[in-house]
């Protein structure tokens, strides 16, 4: 890790991926059965887009309408999300996460915080203080980059 006092973008962006990788790693050693990574991300997306339409869904995944109805169709199987009729219009559905994904979901993330804890006690706590800090700043530049973006979105559909 560099001494400087002010890092480069590009360092800094270098050291979180591969912060990155290392929680995928971390978080991979607890099982996320009965569903994939890539179910996983359905699931969180659904979460805070409650109702969205299978097409808005796709976009939200970079991925494709029937690749995204296949992934949804495992997890009703599963019992994670529920299909409704849409309001404006009955052939178009709108996604929910059901009661027991929510369950699932709850439950992931007490694990994965589980996790990192251990890893994190193991960090002097002026080290832990700097990484809740940089994290929280990481975290509002990234909602406000993903929500400049919807809105660009939204203004070019």
């Amino acid at each position: 890790m560099t001494s400087s006092p002010h890092p480069r973008p590009d360092e800094v962006a270098r050291v979180t991926s591969e912060a990155a990788e290392l929680l995928e790693v971390l978080w991979g050693r607890a099982s996320t059965a009965p569903v994939s990574a890539s179910q996983i991300r359905v699931l969180f997306v659904l979460e805070h887009n409650d109702g969205i339409n299978l097409r808005t869904l796709a976009d939200a995944l970079g991925s494709t309408p029937p690749s995204t109805s296949r992934l949804c169709d495992r997890l009703e199987a599963v019992g994670f999300v529920e299909r409704r009729a849409g309001t404006a219009s009955r052939r178009e559905l709108s996604l929910r996460l059901s009661r027991r994904g929510r369950s699932f979901l709850v439950d992931l993330r007490a694990r994965r915080e589980r996790a990192l804890r251990s890893v994190v006690e193991q960090m002097p706590a002026a080290r832990r203080t700097a990484l809740l800090e940089g994290l929280e700043a990481f975290r509002a530049a990234a909602a406000t980059q993903i929500h400049a973006g919807d809105a660009t979105d939204a203004r070019s559909a």
